[in-house]
């Protein structure tokens, strides 16, 4: 076993430990939360040993640093996930490989991948993501639709034809009410979800939680937590 891949083994399997020792503490059973794993910056030979080590879903947030890493590794049994903001000038590049977009936060991004995943004879599943920092009628700090917004862009998506709602999404906010909330940050998400279930049965994926805080998205009740630092290492700074 190389080093790296001996390192990424070790990483996973506290990753693993943290969510299965979560997921008791919450009487969850473990294959109730599915781990992605957020390969940003590190190169297509890591999302190889992952996959080696059984990973099955990883994320990326830039298309220009997804685009070709997906490309190498297109032999690979992977589900790919698109979470960073996204430019309409991305997305028919982006819905060219990834599996589900996380960061749909507005109607015209709805109309473009819409088109992209027509022209492209692919289903691609969309996920809201909901900022709980932004006030009515506003995006968020880091991207997001405000909460009374969700019901309505839910909407947008699930008319849309080539798209697949499938839940929600958010990232615990750096300002506003929740700051240092992360707990309660995730039990309001898991609140928005309930509702959208009522009328979107099928848009039950709930994304939240990363390195620091994937404890408290389980005890919420998060269907999907992002994992980067924890598992590849800390991120060589760009620029």
């Amino acid at each position: 076993m190389t080093d790296r891949k001996a390192q990424l083994a070790a990483n996973l399997a506290q990753v693993e430990e943290r969510i299965a020792s979560s997921c008791a503490a919450a009487g969850r059973k473990r294959e109730e939360v599915t781990l992605i794993v957020v390969t940003k910056t590190y190169p297509a030979s890591d999302v190889r040993i992952l996959h080696e080590l059984g990973v099955r879903h990883v994320a990326e947030n830039r298309d220009q640093d997804a685009a070709p890493k997906a490309t190498a590794c297109a032999d690979l049994s992977l589900t790919w996930h698109f979470v960073g903001q996204l430019q309409t000038n991305k997305v028919r590049s982006v819905t060219s490989y990834a599996d589900v977009v996380q960061s749909v936060d507005r109607a015209k991004l709805v109309t473009a991948l819409s088109a992209a995943a027509v022209r492209g004879e692919r289903e691609l599943g969309c996920l809201v993501q909901v900022a709980l920092d932004a006030e009515s009628g506003e995006r968020g700090e880091r991207g997001g639709v405000a909460p009374d917004g969700v019901e309505e862009l839910a909407a947008v998506i699930d008319a849309a034809p080539g798209l697949r709602l499938d839940g929600l999404m958010t990232v615990a906010p750096l300002a506003g009410e929740y700051a240092g909330r992360q707990r309660a940050a995730f039990d309001r998400l898991m609140e928005i979800s309930s509702r959208l279930r009522a009328g979107h049965p099928a848009a039950n994926m709930v994304s939240a939680g990363m390195s620091g805080d994937l404890e408290d998205a389980v005890a919420a009740g998060a269907t999907h937590v992002r994992v980067g630092t924890a598992v590849l290492g800390v991120r060589p700074r760009l620029g």
